[in-house]
């Protein structure tokens, strides 16, 4: 491995580019939170409930984002915690295997691998937890040295909403921003995740503080807020808290990306003639904007590669297809 290098900082240019300055870091992305089993059905369109059987798949939105980048050609490192069973020797199997770097993946003995049955659907998937492990992110898996050589640090509502990750998570969050990383957050808010509705709401607003970038969904917003908002509420919402850049995804209408300060940009979604499943749709589209990010191009080019990515997981189910490192040629 090369040498360690100096922090750094991230901003906009007056060409709307991403300018990472001292960009010398050793890790792309350090992705915190959970990684799960996903069981999804097989059977399309259908609830849970008159879904008859399930294909496995590794799971989580954080895992998702690592895997992508790593198969992106980023350096990508996951920070989580899985059971001492079968179950968690095969996420360590499919995380190395696509050259995710596994080294902070803790193993407990007292509580399982978690678990996710989810609906196979083209829009907003249904599914029910099975929380054990994943929440037992310490604050030990974390240090001062790792998060010196990382430069987005990543993470997601689920993650947030159960303790003692969600304190580990915040105070690292902290740490790593003093330190010059690039925050991140997927606010994939669900209700059935959290105890009230006004707790997540403290949680999201104290990890805003430290700028990150923002994804969120139509469908979040509608959960959190309980209403639909007008897209500028929302974005103002975000911007009031300290956040610069906010991504809203629209589903098949596209994206909407509001940068304090500046026009909205909307870009309409490529569409798909047969939607094969939504489930990982959305970190397909984030792992594309942070691939593009960290590859310094201007903020439109971001949103293209992640519309791009979006479009080949909706045509895959479970993972994205093998080919997915062409879109670096795309740059």
């Amino acid at each position: 491995m090369s040498p360690f290098r100096q922090e750094a900082h991230i901003s906009f240019n007056h060409e709307n580019k991403t300018v990472l300055k001292n960009n010398n870091k050793d890790i792309d992305i350090l992705c915190v939170g959970e990684v799960l089993v996903d069981f999804i059905g097989h059977q399309t369109g259908v609830l849970i409930s008159d879904t008859r059987d399930y294909h496995r798949y590794l799971g989580g939105s954080p895992a998702n984002v690592a895997m992508n980048s790593a198969r992106l050609g980023l350096k990508s490192v996951m920070v989580a915690t899985v059971g001492n069973d079968s179950f968690g020797e095969y996420i360590f199997e499919r995380l190395a295997g696509v050259g995710v770097n596994t080294n902070y993946i803790k193993t407990i003995s007292t509580k399982p691998t978690s678990v996710v049955f989810v609906s196979k659907t083209d829009s907003t998937p249904d599914f029910i937890p099975f929380r054990k492990a994943d929440s037992h992110i310490l604050e030990d898996q974390i240090s001062a040295d790792l998060l010196s050589k990382t430069n987005i640090y990543h993470t997601t509502c689920f993650a947030l909403s159960k303790n003692p990750a969600q304190t580990t998570i915040l105070n690292k969050a902290e740490e790593a921003f003093n330190q010059g990383c690039k925050l991140s957050i997927d606010v994939n808010y669900a209700e059935k995740l959290w105890h009230s509705q006004e707790e997540a709401l403290k949680v999201i607003k104290a990890y805003c503080k430290f700028n990150p970038l923002v994804k969120i969904s139509e469908d979040d917003m509608l959960r959190l807020f309980e209403q639909k908002l007008p897209h500028e509420d929302i974005f103002n919402f975000f911007h009031s808290e300290g956040v610069d850049t906010v991504c809203l995804t629209l589903g098949s209408k596209g994206v909407k990306l509001s940068q304090k300060g500046r026009d909205v940009i909307q870009l309409p979604a490529i569409q798909i003639e047969v939607v094969q499943d939504a489930t990982g749709a959305g970190d397909a589209f984030w792992s594309g904007f942070l691939f593009a990010y960290i590859k310094e191009r201007p903020i439109e080019k971001c949103l293209e590669v992640a519309l791009q990515l979006a479009a080949l997981k909706l045509q895959n189910v479970g993972r994205l297809p093998d080919n997915i490192n062409i879109l670096s040629e795309l740059l």
